[in-house]
C-alpha cells in the first residue's frame, strides 16, 4: 500500500494511492495515517479495504507528510561510505543517531524557508523508515517486525549552524522549519523487496548532485532499528531517516554548492516516488 495526506497544512486527510495512481479518501476508514493505524493490526485492516470503492479525490490537493503526529524523528549521520570519504571523515564504528525537531516536518513537495542567518544550506536525499510497533531492546532476528515501511525524505541542513555553531552537536543545523520533507508517500514494507537495494537521486536547477544505492548504507535498515531500540523506546509513528549518498553541496570540490533562494530541488527513491522544493526567503 502507499498510504499519503492531502489537503492544507494542519488539515491533512488520511488516503491512499489505487492501482491508476489516484488518490482515494481514507477519511471514513481511519482518523490519519499514524499510531495505532500503522501497526500491524492497522495495516491489516487496511490491507482488506477494497481501494477502488473509496471515495475518488478530485483536482491535484497539496500532499502533506506522509506520517501524522511523528514523537519521535530520529536521523542517522555518516551512514553511506562514500558520503563519509567526501566528507573526509572516517567510517563510525557504530551508528551516529541525532534527532531533527518534529517541527521540521512538512509535506514532501512544500516549500524550503532559508533560515534567518543561514548561510550555508543543504541537501541530502534519504531513505525513511516508519515504525509500526512498540520497540525496545529488540533482539536483532527481530528487528523488521517493528517496521510498517518506508518513505523518502530530505534532510534539509544548514551547515553553518550544524558545525560552526554546533556547541558539539547536529540538532541546531538539521531542525529549522521546514528541514524535514517526508512523502510523497508511506509505502509498507511488504511493497519493498529489499531496502538496501534502492536507487536514490536528486538534483538541483534540473543539475544532478546526488546518485547513489542504498546498498552503500554502512549500518543497513533492521540494524538501524535494532540499534536504536537498545537506547530508547520507538513507538508507531516514529521516522528514522538514514545517512544519504555523497554529493551534497559540502562537499562538492573544489568549492561547495549551497542552496540559494530560488533554487529548486528534486529528489527521488526507487519505488518511494519524488518531492520537489524550492527554497524561498524566510518568513516571519
Amino acid at each position: 500500500m502507499k498510504l499519503l495526506r492531502y489537503g492544507p497544512p494542519g488539515r491533512e486527510k488520511p488516503g491512499i494511492l489505487d492501482a491508476e495512481g489516484n488518490i482515494r479518501s481514507l477519511a471514513g476508514v481511519v482518523p490519519d495515517i499514524s499510531g495505532d493505524v500503522l501497526s500491524p493490526k492497522g495495516l491489516a485492516k487496511l490491507a482488506k479495504v477494497k481501494t477502488a470503492k473509496l471515495p475518488l479525490v478530485r483536482g491535484n490537493p497539496r500532499v502533506g507528510a506522509c506520517v501524522a503526529g511523528v514523537r519521535n524523528f530520529i536521523a542517522v549521520g555518516l551512514n553511506y561510505a562514500d558520503h563519509a570519504a567526501e566528507s573526509g571523515m572516517p567510517l563510525p564504528k557504530e551508528p551516529v543517531i541525532f534527532n531533527k525537531a518534529t517541527t521540521s516536518i512538512c509535506g514532501p513537495n512544500d516549500d524550503t524557508m532559508k533560515p534567518k542567518d543561514s548561510t550555508k544550506l543543504d541537501y541530502e536525499v534519504e531513505l525513511g523508515i516508519v515504525i509500526g510497533s512498540r520497540a525496545r531492546y529488540l533482539a536483532k532476528s527481530r528487528a523488521m517486525e517493528a517496521v510498517a515501511g518506508y518513505c523518502l525524505a530530505n534532510d534539509v541542513s544548514e551547515r553553518a549552524f550544524q558545525i560552526e555553531r554546533s556547541g558539539g552537536q547536529w540538532y541546531k543545523g538539521k531542525s529549522c522549519e521546514t528541514f524535514g520533507p517526508l512523502g510523497p508517500w508511506l509505502v509498507t514494507k511488504d511493497e519493498i523487496a529489499n531496502p538496501q537495494k534502492l536507487g536514490m537521486w536528486l538534483d538541483v536547477n534540473g543539475e544532478r548532485r546526488q546518485t547513489g544505492s542504498t546498498k552503500t548504507m554502512i549500518f543497513g535498515v533492521a540494524h538501524l532499528v535494532w540499534y536504536c531500540s537498545q537506547f530508547f523506546v520507538l513507538e508507531p509513528g516514529d521516522v528514522i531517516i538514514t545517512g544519504t549518498p555523497p554529493g551534497v553541496g559540502l562537499g562538492i570540490k573544489p568549492e561547495p554548492k549551497f542552496l540559494n533562494v530560488g533554487d529548486v530541488v528534486r529528489l527521488g527513491i526507487e519505488g518511494l516516488g519524488e518531492q520537489q522544493q524550492k527554497v524561498v526567503k524566510f518568513k516571519m
